[in-house]
């Protein structure tokens, strides 16, 4: 299946880069387990295979697929959605570069940021990326990206894409956007401007929490080149079999990403209704206010809820440690339920600084259990 665009997401899903094997007729792309291959004579690839950091068939089929998914040219796998983040910022950025970020960031991508890249020069400032004249004032002539979550982990707020691509490129810069919490079921950065996509497949497209992998989606031909370089020179890359369990991940990503969104707006409304529940984080909500965004550039809201207790972190702590069916657990995005205490956990390296998260947070992710029990499990966790 080479021309894509006229399928449909779960079709795309399924066949693009996974045709029948043309040897045997597997109807599942086999596992390559193999380090190198053999050539006819030197420099005689078959396939062009040489050497398994360079390229593997298994890791090819993936890269075809989530390239497909996004509507992109181009796909680049790798061993974690942090490795495929260095990736992108060491091709893009240099020393003396400015970037502009969330300030409500992953708290892994502000590590890398602020202990890593910027001892090599690069500086970066946190903007609410929802306040477009921020984003604005933020901006220098050294301004190389925009960075983006949207939503943001944890706060779920939520970034005009279009809007920022053209303040980026306005700046002559270029935008990236994190789709990691929308999946690329539920929003296609691509297609409202992006210049590149970044997902930590060990989320939603792997969804079943059992491997670990990092993605670089764009159309642009030399901002893949660059991707490709270091991809290679770096050797951030996924092993065969966790290419292999990504994309069998992927053949459900539609119907699992409509079960997760079915599931969080019921366990959304029993926490709205809760009088221990403060204040609700999802972009779902008519009040939130980056909902008319969200609906003009999402399919649906998504399986990710942050929500603040009343008591404070003590609280939050005590609802984190008492619920049976929320594993208390990092990660997202698994088709069971997971409750973390961010600023203890995904977010401490924010700890004192601009990005700091709110001590009485909780965030979760929903799984595709029953919602009747989901709920009932929260409640309880909260009397």
């Amino acid at each position: 299946m080479t021309e894509t665009d006229e399928y449909g997401f779960a079709t795309r899903a399924i066949h693009a880069g996974q045709d029948p094997d043309p040897r045997t007729g597997s109807v599942i792309v086999p596992i390559h387990a193999t380090s190198t291959y053999a050539q006819d004579g030197v420099g005689g690839l078959r396939g062009g295979y040489e050497y398994s950091r360079t390229g593997n068939p298994t890791r090819s089929a993936l890269e075809e697929c989530l390239a497909a998914l996004e509507g992109a040219r181009h796909g680049r796998a790798f061993a974690s959605g942090m490795a495929a983040t260095d990736t992108a910022l060491r091709t893009i950025l240099r020393p003396g570069d400015h970037v502009v970020i969330p300030n409500d960031a992953y708290g892994g991508t502000f590590r890398l940021m602020d202990k890593v890249l910027a001892r090599w020069g690069v500086e970066y400032t946190p903007v609410p990326l929802a306040d477009v004249d921020a984003v604005r004032a933020a901006v220098r002539p050294t301004t190389r990206l925009l960075w983006v979550e949207t939503p943001t982990n944890p706060l779920l707020h939520v970034a005009d894409i279009a809007l920022l691509a053209e303040v980026a490129h306005g700046a002559d810069a270029r935008l990236l956007v994190d789709n990691t919490f929308a999946s690329p079921y539920l929003q296609s950065p691509l297609r409202q401007g992006a210049d590149v996509v970044l997902h930590s497949t060990t989320k939603y497209i792997g969804g079943h929490s059992d491997v670990v992998g990092g993605a670089l989606v764009t159309s642009d031909d030399e901002l893949d080149a660059g991707f490709g370089f270091l991809q290679n020179a770096a050797g951030g890359v996924p092993g065969p079999f966790d290419a292999w369990l990504t994309l069998r991940g992927i053949k459900t990503l539609e119907v699992r990403m409509e079960k997760h969104s079915d599931n969080t707006e019921r366990v959304t409304e029993a926490l709205l209704r809760h009088p221990k529940v403060t204040h609700v984080y999802y972009p779902g909500l008519p009040e939130h206010p980056g909902h008319e965004i969200a609906t003009k550039q999402m399919r649906r809201y998504g399986g990710m809820v942050s929500f603040t207790v009343e008591g404070g972190e003590e609280a939050a702590l005590r609802v984190c440690s008492r619920t049976r069916l929320f594993t208390l657990a990092e990660s997202l995005g698994g088709v069971e339920s997971l409750i973390e205490h961010p600023g203890r956990m995904t977010h401490l390296s924010t700890a004192g600084s601009p990005l700091q998260v709110p001590a009485d947070l909780v965030r979760i992710s929903v799984g595709i259990e029953s919602a009747d029990d989901l709920i009932a499990d929260l409640l309880a966790a909260l009397s």
